[in-house]
């Protein structure tokens, strides 16, 4: 394990003197090499506040981008005819809470048997009603319509539902993935609060602060898959992992099956963890809130002591703007073979776009892309098509394809 760098903490609010030297994935803006290979091209710009894309898997030349907006509405996109489908693939505006910045419809996920069953899954915060309070987290399954362009909005299954302290509106996560064992994972945030007060992430018997592995048939803990689930019998029996402070976006490199999670952080750190196949992420404690990317921040020293923490690959400081990381993919395209293995992230409030390969348990050959870096809003998310190429959508409403320069 790689030596840890510590800092002291005044109260909760972690100060972060200049750039880290010398702790192993600290990135230091000014020494990272620019790349102009690939660029933008404009997809749409007349979203509203977009949040995720996806494809469904039966669609194999990427005609329909189905794309989240915050508000709780999923739109399409058909790139034959270049414009939006004038009525929403689904909406739950009417069930959805999202007024406060980050709550809202967060993401979906499609069944890897979508083709056949027509089954897909939501992760969103609820408004209150007769079974839950204003801003708890639901993951639901619905199922398409008579025709693809429409879901069913009667038939909604609640798979699973968090709650969590309705007054803090804060790290909810919302990214969904399947895995290739067939089962469905979620990230969800600490529950929000300053500095973790309640210690979520790192208390088994809850599900805030986690990545979850979730039965998609029935909810619960997955046992489709091998290994079980880590944590049955001691704690809340989705748990897959732990100790995250808000796993905004994760994603599964889909040649290797390894894990890239990008965990926002708190108040000067932002990190990003990747973990092996097969087991990727079974039972690490990626170590929230002990930790803060490589910086000890409650208790403020000797803080891997406590457990046999997973360090992150990377962090980056809060300067120039940076504030919230964004995860991405791992590009897996054609178009820019020259990239394939490129792990690819962003900054929410400094715009910029990042990549590197893991290789060894490093990140190495870290690269910022300036021509990547989107106009009109902050980087809500990054999307990947059927192709393995990659989109990046903005909060002003843009969506766009990373294309060869």
């Amino acid at each position: 394990m790689e030596p840890i760098c510590r800092q002291l903490m005044a109260g909760l609010i972690v100060v972060t003197i200049g750039y880290l030297i010398g702790c192993s994935g600290t990135e230091q803006d000014s020494q990272l090499p620019t790349n102009t290979s690939a660029t933008l091209q404009t997809v749409t710009t007349n979203l509203a506040f977009p949040v995720f894309m996806t494809v469904a898997p039966d669609d194999i030349t990427n005609v329909r981008l189905f794309i989240v907006e915050k508000e709780g509405l999923i739109r399409i996109f058909n790139t034959n005819k270049s414009s939006l489908n004038p009525d929403p693939f689904l909406n739950l505006i009417g069930l959805v809470s999202s007024m406060a910045e980050e709550r809202g419809l967060l993401g979906m996920a499609f069944d890897p048997g979508y083709t056949t069953n027509g089954q897909f899954y939501v992760f969103y915060t609820t408004k209150q009603n007769s079974t839950s309070q204003n801003g708890d987290l639901v993951i639901a399954r619905y199922v398409r319509g008579v025709t693809s362009d429409f879901a069913n909005l009667g038939s909604a299954v609640i798979l699973l539902t968090i709650q969590r302290d309705p007054n803090l509106s804060n790290n909810n996560g919302g990214m969904l993935a399947f895995g290739t064992d067939g089962c469905l994972y979620a990230g969800v945030g600490d529950g929000g609060g300053i500095g973790d007060p309640n210690n979520n992430g790192q208390t088994v018997s809850n599900r805030l602060g986690k990545l979850l592995r979730i039965n998609p048939a029935i909810g619960g803990p997955c046992v489709t898959g091998f290994p079980p689930n880590p944590f049955t019998g001691l704690g809340a029996p989705e748990v897959w992992s732990l100790g995250l402070h808000n796993p905004w976006r994760f994603s599964f490199d889909r040649v290797t099956q390894d894990l890239y999670i990008g965990d926002v952080g708190e108040r000067a750190r932002e990190e990003i963890n990747v973990s092996l196949a097969p087991n990727a992420g079974r039972a690490l404690n990626y170590g929230w809130r002990f930790m803060e990317g490589f910086l000890c921040f409650n208790p403020s020293s000797n803080c891997n002591s406590f457990n046999n923490l997973t360090l992150p690959v990377l962090d980056y400081p809060h300067a120039d703007g940076a504030c919230a990381v964004t995860g991405g993919y791992v590009y897996r395209g054609s178009a820019m073979p020259a990239l394939q293995g490129t792990y690819f992230y962003g900054d929410f409030c400094a715009g910029f776009v990042r990549s590197f390969r893991h290789q060894d348990g490093q990140a190495t050959q870290r690269t910022e892309w300036p021509l990547l870096n989107p106009p009109g809003g902050s980087i809500t998310s990054f999307g990947e098509d059927n192709d393995g190429e990659l989109y990046v959508m903005t909060s002003g409403g843009g969506l766009f394809k990373v294309v060869p320069n």
